[in-house]
């Protein structure tokens, strides 16, 4: 979610067309030597928040398999938190330090098929983040009442902004159990099933207990403390019953019951078109948070002040986007894209806001019909500014400079759409992704072929222009003589996407050349607008 705001804040007008990187770049997003040797199985995270100090005293039991002997494991954790201790077996083990990274010597043999774990025990005030969710870090808040509201947002700063973990997309922890000590009168809300409270009397504070039992990605692992309150309710799902816990501040909660009912729609209308809810082990939960939103895995933070819309805007200017809480929508469409298919690099950020940004629009469709869905899509065209490729950099954790990634993204799918021209068909393949795909990191590359492959269609050259490229395609056209003629202009080589038109009122599929004129009969063409194209009558 975290880009959704910069068309509307002109960010795009400062780009710079250079990028450059450094060391803290390539050892945050490369498979480093000191992370390829070994699997991520399980985390236990403890840790204790001291809201009065802004700060975090904690640990985080780290569990892998040994893929490769190496004696040597990067961990990650973000100045100005340090870590204090790491052990093995009971022994402490060295350490250094090179920015957020830390080279770990191990003591015992690393044997390969072995399961291990270390212990990394770390204490700081973390960074804190002043816009959440795009600058990242805790937000320390206070609610209307005065009380302590504290949240966690890390996407793209990465997770080690507030603890320390293998922060790279590529290994997804299996399964992990977090801790977390709160002052009495707070409650905290993170991920998966609150399995234990512990009441600690003479600290008076209280600690929750919620295990993840599915496969987490680790800027989704999260934090909620305030004065909450829950309700609990169920949906006859695709696989059976699955549990909808609700929290939102108490004061709050009149409202909340109302907008949440949202829950509902989402889930029947995205299981329609992505299969079923990809984490009914660890339930859904919306959890009222003090910043905008954001797509933490069974835990999904809200903050869109119970009104539809995106603050009560609609993002595509068609009215469409005021049917519905852009927050819920968005937010929850993120458990199939980004947290069940999770990108491998962050290069490949499309894949988890594309795919989303897109589910807006089939949602409007679902409830009011496909004209409806497709002209929602067709509206976010003007967030759309064609300055950066979709696609960035590997291996550095790029960020991605403009919306691009949601809005181009999504109306790049609804090109595609157009031209495979078979409904069921496109539903099979959004719904096979996931299948396919299921709790796994993945590239682009596979995403593509896997598209490819299903629609039967050779796509290479249209992922590449509209992924790999800023131009957008012009179709070229006059007429002489009651004889069209047509062409692609501004395209990578081999682009060569058929069109649906209609000429003089008939309808049509014209298959354009790149840089060849093709004919027709009949002078008034018509391009069906779902193309996310480019027209150009030359004479």
């Amino acid at each position: 979610m975290r880009y959704v705001l910069l068309s509307l804040l002109l960010f795009t007008a400062q780009l710079s067309t250079a990028q450059t990187y450094d060391r803290q770049d390539s050892l945050r997003g490369t498979i480093t030597p000191e992370r390829v040797w070994w699997d991520l199985t399980y985390y236990h995270l403890t840790v204790e928040v001291l809201p009065e100090r802004k700060s975090l005293v904690g640990s985080n039991l780290i569990q892998y398999e040994v893929l490769e002997p190496h004696q040597v494991i990067q961990i990650d954790l973000q100045p100005p938190l340090k870590i204090t201790q790491v052990t093995q077996d009971g022994k402490v083990l060295d350490f250094k330090s090179e920015g957020n990274a830390h080279f770990i010597s191990l003591q015992k043999e690393q044997k390969k098929g072995a399961t291990e774990s270390i212990v990394v025990t770390y204490s700081g005030q973390p960074r804190e983040a002043v816009h959440a969710p795009w600058d990242g870090g805790i937000s320390w808040k206070k609610d209307e009442k005065g009380k302590h509201f504290i949240a966690s947002s890390c996407q793209g700063l990465g997770a080690s902004v507030w603890w320390p973990c293998k922060d790279h997309m590529y290994d997804e922890v299996d399964s992990m159990l977090i801790s977390v000590e709160v002052p009495k009168g707070l409650i905290d809300v993170s991920n998966g099933r609150l399995v234990k409270t512990e009441e600690n009397k003479k600290k008076k504070t209280k600690t929750y207990h919620w295990a993840v039992s599915n496969p987490i990605n680790n800027y989704g692992v999260n934090i909620n403390i305030g004065n909450y309150t829950d309700w609990h309710e169920t949906y006859a799902g695709e696989k059976g019953t699955l549990d909808i816990d609700n929290w939102v501040l108490r004061y709050n909660e009149k409202k909340a019951r109302a907008q949440f009912k949202e829950n509902h729609r989402m889930l029947e209308a995205f299981e329609h078109w992505f299969g079923p809810y990809p984490f009914y082990e660890d339930g859904f939960k919306l959890v009222e948070a003090p910043y905008l939103g954001m797509e933490h895995q069974s835990s999904v933070t809200y903050g869109n002040k119970f009104a539809n819309g995106y603050l009560g805007r609609d993002l595509s200017g068609t009215g469409w986007g005021l049917k519905f809480d852009f927050i819920i929508i968005h937010e929850s469409g993120h458990e199939w894209f980004a947290n069940n298919i999770t990108h491998r690099d962050a290069a490949d950020m499309w894949i988890h806001e594309s795919f989303t940004a897109y589910s807006e629009g089939i949602f409007v469709e679902y409830f009011y019909g496909t004209d409806a869905g497709r002209e929602y899509v067709r509206g976010t065209r003007m967030n759309i500014a064609n300055a950066y490729p979709v696609i960035g950099d590997y291996g550095i954790n790029a960020e991605h400079h403009d919306s691009d990634v949601y809005y181009k993204g999504s109306n790049m799918l609804n090109t595609l759409r157009s031209w495979i021209n078979d409904d069921v068909l496109w539903r099979e393949i959004l719904r096979g992704l996931g299948e396919e795909f299921y709790h796994q990191t993945v590239t682009s590359q596979q995403i593509e072929n896997y598209i490819s492959q299903k629609a039967d269609l050779d796509l290479a050259a249209f992922f590449d222009q509209y992924l790999r490229d800023t131009r957008l395609p012009i179709l070229e056209y006059y007429s002489k003589d009651e004889i069209l003629n047509y062409r692609w202009t501004n395209t990578v080589d081999g682009f060569n996407m058929p069109i649906q038109v209609t000429i003089d009122g008939v309808a049509r599929t014209l298959t354009p050349q790149a840089g060849t004129w093709q004919q027709e009969m009949g002078t008034a063409l018509v391009v069906d607008p779902n193309y996310y194209i480019a027209e150009m009558k030359i004479k």
